[in-house]
């Protein structure tokens, strides 16, 4: 049986007073990779990846970016990008993106790898639904994004919950839905995610019994928990950690191997 949410939060894996979650991509990609990407493509490059970067930072859950993971594999499937762009009507693009089974199912099987070579629960992460409507209608070569609006969101949330059944039996524990705006220029004018307005997401969620997270670029708000918190850049250089249940720190690409694990022991 998988770990729970719950019990990552009353007893983190690292033995820290309060879980962790790693997002060390862009670290990882300098440092471990030496300038290249993560494999998300690949699976057996990507669990090796994995296994030295947690062996050596020690997180609490695997952050699986599976946004990460599309957008990898979207890049060589210029069939898929023209059925995305095809109409013009806002939710098309996703719509398309989601029901594409080969992609969903390569993914998948990214997750599962991953999830049975870690010791570590899985904290899977998505777009969260507005964001990721934007990002494949951007994809698809639509990439004004002035007429979305939050209604867009609840019914791109549909599509996404329609979608997460794939994942049903991975050892999930949970789902961070990532609403970031700063990393993606594109994504400037988009309106902000309300949480309260996924309920399809919400419920799939508490269905498969996962956890359930929106990240920010500032916030990391838990669905039906005390608050957690997205650790600010400022920490890596002496800043304090802020105080919550639950912490989501993203290493610097260019931060010192040295003062990043002396950081991460100022976590406990």
């Amino acid at each position: 049986m998988s770990t729970t949410f719950d019990a990552v939060l009353s007893s983190p894996p690292s033995g820290r007073a309060v879980p962790l979650i790693l997002d060390h991509t862009s670290y990882g990609s300098a440092r471990i990779l030496h300038g290249a990407p993560v494999p998300w493509a690949d699976p057996t490059r990507c669990q090796s990846y994995f296994a030295q970067a947690q062996g050596l930072l020690r997180p609490d859950l695997t952050l699986v970016d599976v946004g990460a993971a599309y957008a990898q594999q979207l890049a060589e499937r210029s069939e898929l990008v023209e059925a995305m762009g095809a109409r013009s009507r806002t939710g098309h693009a996703v719509r398309t993106l989601l029901a594409d089974e080969a992609l969903a199912e390569s993914v998948r099987g990214l997750v599962d790898v991953l999830g049975s070579a870690s010791r570590l629960p899985l904290a899977l992460q998505i777009p969260s639904p507005l964001r990721w409507l934007a990002l494949a209608q951007a994809a698809a070569g639509q990439p004004d994004l002035a007429a979305i609006e939050p209604d867009h969101g609840e019914s791109a949330a549909m599509y996404v919950a329609d979608w997460l059944r794939r994942f049903e039996t991975c050892p999930v524990a949970l789902l961070v839905l990532d609403g970031r705006r700063a990393d993606d220029a594109i994504l400037d004018s988009l309106v902000e995610d309300d949480l309260a307005t996924y309920s399809p997401v919400i419920n799939a969620a508490d269905h498969y019994r996962w956890g359930l997270a929106l990240r920010s670029d500032v916030a990391l708000e838990l669905h039906g928990h005390e608050r957690g918190a997205v650790v600010p850049p400022s920490f890596w250089v002496d800043g304090e950690p802020p105080v919550a249940k639950l912490l989501l720190a993203e290493i610097p690409g260019d931060a010192e191997p040295e003062l990043v694990l002396a950081r991460l022991a100022a976590l406990g």
